[in-house]
C-alpha cells in the first residue's frame, strides 16, 4: 500500500527516478494492488529526474520525457504490502515502484526496466505487461 506521499521508484526509461505520490484515483487513501482493488493509478510528482547533458540536446533530450518537479499520472506496478492471490499464496516486493502514464493512459516510456507484478494482466493493463522483462 502507498500512502500520500509515499516515494516509489520509476521503472521506465522516461528520465525519472523517485516519485512522489500526491493522489490516489481511485478515491482511498492507499494505492495498491490485488483482486478486489485495481492496479491503482495515482497522481505523482517527480523528486528526482535524470540530468539532461547540455552537449548532447538533440539526442538525448528526446528520451528524457520529464524533469524534477513534473505532475504525471503513473501505475503502480509493485509493492512492498504483501498481495494475496486466489491460490492462497502471498507475493510481496522489496520496494514500491510504478510507470509514468502519458494523457492517453499509455507508458511514457518504451522500456520497463523491472518485475512487474501479474495483476496487471488482469486488470487490463497488457501494455505494461508486454513491456516487462518478468511478470511476477
Amino acid at each position: 500500500m502507498i500512502g500520500l506521499k509515499g516515494t516509489m521508484s520509476v521503472i521506465d526509461n522516461s528520465g525519472a527516478i523517485i516519485a512522489e505520490c500526491i493522489k490516489v484515483m481511485s478515491g482511498g487513501r492507499y494505492a495498491r494492488l490485488g483482486k478486489r482493488h485495481t492496479c491503482d493509478e495515482v497522481v505523482c510528482v517527480v523528486k528526482r529526474a535524470r540530468p539532461i547533458n547540455p552537449s548532447l540536446i538533440g539526442t538525448q533530450a528526446a528520451t528524457l520525457k520529464v524533469k524534477k518537479g513534473d505532475v504525471r499520472h503513473a501505475v503502480v506496478v509493485r509493492t512492498k504490502k504483501e498481495v494475496g492471490r486466489p491460490d492462497g499464496r502471498y507475493v510481496r516486493f522489496d520496494d514500491n515502484a510504478c510507470v509514468l502514464l502519458n494523457q492517453k493512459k499509455e507508458p511514457l516510456g518504451t522500456r520497463v526496466l523491472g518485475v512487474v507484478a501479474a495483476e496487471l494482466r488482469q486488470k487490463k493493463w497488457m501494455k505494461l505487461v508486454s513491456l516487462a522483462p518478468r511478470v511476477v
